[in-house]
């Protein structure tokens, strides 16, 4: 009988510790790691690795695969990009605890905030629980090609609590809060990794409302953090305009020192943000000098929309001519955009804005030439001025919005535009640098499975190995251990996964064979594929020879073998080591 179920051979391994590459074997039994460096003995399996990366899978801590994890075994796009473990139930919107009166409520939240359609998510659902805990349940019978975790949503649970009192500024009583408080430790208990919450003006439900957490008082979130406190571990997640009267920062930092626990948050420079960026960092900095634990979660790009005529938004979705065809087939849209008439009126007419408090954002889409690029096959995420539509249209001794529909217009409409609207402020990602050596910095926010029409940052760890660590020519880049150690045992670590993220004896066998110089992201296209014919954006990659989870290959050279080793976790995980293995 061999040894070994599978043997990894003469690879280029990077062990996700920030240590230097060695060259050697990894022999894996039951799913784990049994043995690493130079491996005696045979096995079932051998994978010859030869001038290859042997990393482990990617810990993608920010997605919002709450909806399509009931229905999706393949969990798609993340798991074509080497990641084989998801934490979900970010910025406060989730499916659980879920009233039967409120399924429609809870589905017009995560439509709103995450651009998951809709009809997509009614149809995929089967709704079999009501409170956190049966919710875990249903998630666990399903097997997946990743393991997938989660928080419990605030969102969530403000409607289970409320019910109908739940309106923008609603202010829940001091028994709503001890309720609150007893769901989130009740599903802490159950296994959810974290509690989440949002408090941007960004995030809307479908209707146009702020989502709950955005006027929750510090009080209120202090008592859900103290629950998590009483389970002893959990990571408190949010999102934030970071307005300085909120002070965050402060109630963040006594919630961290009074618990012992980690909170996180999204940082990035935003429009919708009151504190720039350096100043977050500051703050948070501070925090931690007195005796905090805060994590900065920081995206490896910009957070570009990418926009074309069937996407969610696009340049022209404000021009009356175009809106007055919105809402029609796709085929007969088509017609009227190739009438070389209907260009003209289109072209001759001024955006009508909807009153918003996001107008800034809206006039970005709109009108924001100068910070709008064309997506082609050989597209550079960290683009120059010079390649801006405005630039492109001068050139052609064209107006912008005439270059832009005409590139909109290219494949049978089928053409992109990328607008970077987050962290693109400063035209270059320089201002990352610094943050890829942060200890309390991690690299995250890749919104996996939301988006669905506008968004395609499921694929942020390939662009971080493609663009950060090989390709990067207008800034310093991060060297490969450094990279693969910031997306496996810094992201794991934070939500307490100490089983993953590290190549050794006694950790889970999840491992990426990369054939790192010819890694490359392919162009984004538009799928009608979820439930109900619900759109995505989809990205693939080549260069992932294999993907494996807990020991089975559920990828081969970006093809899914239709294995599913993957399943939900619950609570922190600890690593045994060499016990384990044996």
């Amino acid at each position: 009988m061999p040894a070994y179920d599978l043997i990894i051979r003469n690879g280029t391994i990077v062990d996700g510790t920030g240590k230097s590459r060695f060259s050697g074997d990894v022999a894996i039994k039951n799913g784990l790691i049994a043995a690493i460096g130079t491996v005696h003995g045979d096995a079932a399996e051998e994978i010859d690795a030869s001038g290859r990366v042997v990393a482990p899978g990617w810990v993608d801590i920010h997605t919002h695969y709450d909806g399509q994890a009931t229905w999706d075994a393949e969990m798609a796009p993340s798991s074509w990009h080497g990641v084989t473990t998801v934490v979900m139930g970010n910025c406060g919107v989730g499916f659980a605890p879920a009233a039967p009166d409120r399924h429609d409520w809870l589905i017009g939240l995560m439509e709103g905030v995450e651009d998951i359609p809709g009809t997509a998510l009614a149809e995929g659902m089967t709704w079999d629980w009501e409170t956190f805990p049966e919710y875990l349940d249903a998630l666990e019978k399903m097997p997946r090609t990743v393991d997938i975790g989660t928080h419990v949503p605030h969102g969530a649970v403000r409607a289970y609590v409320l019910g109908e009192r739940e309106k923008p500024g609603a202010i829940p009583t001091g028994d709503d809060i001890r309720k609150m408080s007893e769901i989130v430790e009740e599903g802490i208990r159950a296994g959810a990794l974290g509690f989440s919450t949002s408090r941007t003006v960004i995030h809307k439900s479908i209707d146009g409302e702020v989502v709950p957490g955005t006027t929750a008082t510090a009080e209120e979130l202090i008592e859900i953090g103290r629950a998590m406190g009483r389970v002893g571990h959990g990571v408190f997640e949010m999102a934030s305009d970071m307005k300085r009267e909120w002070d965050e920062f402060g109630w963040m930092g006594a919630m961290s020192r009074e618990t012992g626990l980690p909170v996180t948050y999204a940082a990035l420079q935003s429009i919708a943000k009151e504190m720039p960026l350096d100043e977050q960092i500051s703050e948070m900095r501070r925090q931690n000098e007195q005796g905090a634990n805060i994590v900065a979660q920081i995206a490896l790009r910009g957070n570009g929309v990418i926009m074309a005529w069937q996407g969610t938004v696009h340049p022209f979705r404000f021009r009356p001519s175009y809106t007055a065809i919105a809402d029609l087939p796709w085929d007969e849209q088509l017609a009227h955009l190739k009438d070389p008439a209907f260009r003209a009126q289109v072209l001759s007419e001024e955006n009508v804005y909807p009153e918003s408090d996001i107008i800034g954002l809206l006039m970005m889409i709109a009108q924001g030439w100068h910070n709008q690029f064309v997506m082609d096959d050989r597209f550079d995420y960290e683009p120059q001025p010079e390649s801006s539509i405005l630039a492109h249209a001068r050139a052609a001794g064209v107006t912008p919005d005439a270059y832009a529909y005409d590139k909109l217009m290219e494949n049978e409409g089928t053409g992109f535009i990328y607008l970077p609207i987050l962290n693109y402020a400063d035209g270059n990602l320089d201002f990352l640098e610094a943050l890829q050596d942060s200890d309390d910095t991690v690299n995250s926010l890749s919104d996996g499975g939301a988006h669905c029409g506008t968004i395609c940052d499921a694929a942020s760890p390939t662009f971080m190995l493609q663009h950060w660590v090989r390709d990067r020519e207008r800034g310093k880049r991060i060297s490969l251990e450094q990279a693969i150690k910031r997306q496996c045992h810094d992201t794991a670590r934070l939500y307490g996964l100490d089983d993953r993220g590290i190549l050794a004896p006694g950790y889970l066998a999840d491992i990426n064979i990369i054939d790192f110089d010819n890694v490359k992201l392919l162009k984004p296209w538009l799928a009608f594929d979820l439930p109900a014919g619900g759109k995505r954006l989809l990205q693939k990659a080549e260069g992932y020879d294999y993907t494996i989870k807990a020991g089975k290959v559920t990828f081969r050279k970006g093809e899914w073998t239709g294995a599913t080793p993957g399943g939900l976790i619950r609570g922190p995980q600890r690593a045994d080591l060499l016990e384990a293995a044996e």
